[in-house]
């Protein structure tokens, strides 16, 4: 499975893409006129915040399977025309969970 990773997610998780069999390419702050014509080659998109991935977007991706968002919302996936399409669209809900418990103690303690 070949995967675009988009904006900035970490090494590690890129490093896990890859001992699992999957060609993880990265591209971050590619603008929406590039990504258009980059995407119809992948089967798998991950993105954080920054990137659109817009009804435009994921109609070019020709073989998209799947759209991963590293982080809470899915507010900058255009949700509908991806279900539309037959493409899955994932998040991590709790992503955060234990850094804004600590900043909230740390809130507390000052």
């Amino acid at each position: 499975m070949k995967v675009l990773v988009l904006d900035n997610v970490s090494e590690q998780a890129v490093a896990v893409l890859r001992e699992n069999g999957i060609q993880a390419d990265i591209s971050p702050t590619l603008p929406e006129e590039e990504l258009m014509e980059k995407i119809s080659s992948y089967e798998g998109v991950i993105v954080r915040s920054q990137t659109k991935i817009t009804a435009q977007v994921i109609n070019a991706g020709k073989n998209l399977k799947v759209i991963g968002r590293a982080g809470v919302g899915v507010d900058n996936v255009d949700v509908e025309a991806a279900t539309n399409k037959g493409v899955i669209v994932l998040n991590a809900p709790d992503g955060n969970t234990i850094s804004t418990a600590e900043h909230t103690v740390g809130m507390i303690m000052a």
